[in-house]
This record gives structure tokens, sequence and C-alpha cells, in this order.
């Protein structure tokens, strides 16, 4: 089967009414706040994504990503290559005043004045908060190894007299 591109935007609850299912890629200029997150990246978004209704009938949205991305390791300064991997599962929030009853289970999807939910902010949001906070290499991968890690050693400090040892006596 060949992937194609995801439509921007979707409406989930039409959606799930149809159980749609995707199966397709976000082109890489696309993900600009990603490209902004990491060095580069590699490859288009490959995603997957299915909507149906919960027991509570939720229109709920099933999905996952994974894309390839270019990091700068942060103990060699060198870059490699990030394969990031994501689950993820939303539902529309319709109404604002629902915030309060909605199941844990889902991330809520903000949903604009026509109904709809802008899936490549939502998947991209989900790639940058799967990068790690500090980029590495795998220990065997990396030019700087942990033996060559020195961290000094701290001073014994002074034995000074206590500034308020002089409180004491005047007590």
């Amino acid at each position: 089967m060949q992937k194609v591109k995801l439509p921007l935007k979707v409406e989930p609850v039409r959606a799930a009414q149809k159980q749609l299912d995707y199966d397709g890629i976000i082109k890489a200029e696309l993900l600009t706040r990603l490209a902004e997150s990491t060095q580069s990246v590699k490859s288009d978004a490959n995603v997957t994504l299915s909507f149906d209704f919960d027991r509570r009938h939720l229109a709920v949205m099933h999905g996952s990503a994974d894309v390839e991305v270019t990091l700068t390791c942060q103990r060699c300064q060198e870059e490699f290559n990030h394969t990031s991997s994501v689950e993820f599962c939303y539902s529309p929030l319709l109404k604002t005043d629902e915030d309060d009853e909605f199941p844990e289970a889902y991330e809520p999807a903000a949903v604009d004045e026509n109904g709809e939910i802008n899936l490549v902010e939502i998947i991209e949001d989900e790639l940058i908060l799967e990068l790690p906070q500090i980029a590495m290499h795998d220990d065997a991968d990396c030019k700087v190894s942990s033996s060559d890690k020195v961290f000094g050693k701290l001073p014994i400090a002074d034995e000074r007299p206590n500034p308020f040892a002089v409180l004491k006596q005047s007590k």
C-alpha cells in the first residue's frame, strides 16, 4: 500500500462516524517547529491514525508517528541520527467547560471554529515531546568515553569559627 500525504486538518467527529483510518506521511517541510528543535529533519514523518468512538461515545483518535532527525551529542558535540517514535490518543475538546469531566486516558485536542483539528500541529507536538532532554550518542558510539570524564575533587572546607558564636556568649 502506498503512503499518501495526510490532510492538514480533519473533522474528528465526522471521521469517527466513518471510522476512518489513515496511513500516510507528513512532509518534512511542514515540521518547522521540530526542525527548530533539532539540527534537521531527515525524513518525512510516517503516521498512522484511526478514528472511532469509545464507550462514552466520545470521538477518539489513536495514532502513531515516527521520524528521523539529526541531533547534536552533548558530550562530543558531533551530530547523530535519532529516530523518534510516538503513540498518542486524542479526543476533541468541543466545549471549554467540558475540561473538568474530560477522561484522563485521552489528551484533549483543540477544535477550531469549523470543528476541525490540526493534525500537523498535534503530531509535531508529540514528536517534539519525544525528543531526548539531553541528546547523546550511545556510549559505544561516542568519541568521549566515560573514562575520559574528570569531575575533580572538592577541597576540604576550612574550619572557620561560627559567626553566631558571639551571640552564644552574650546569652
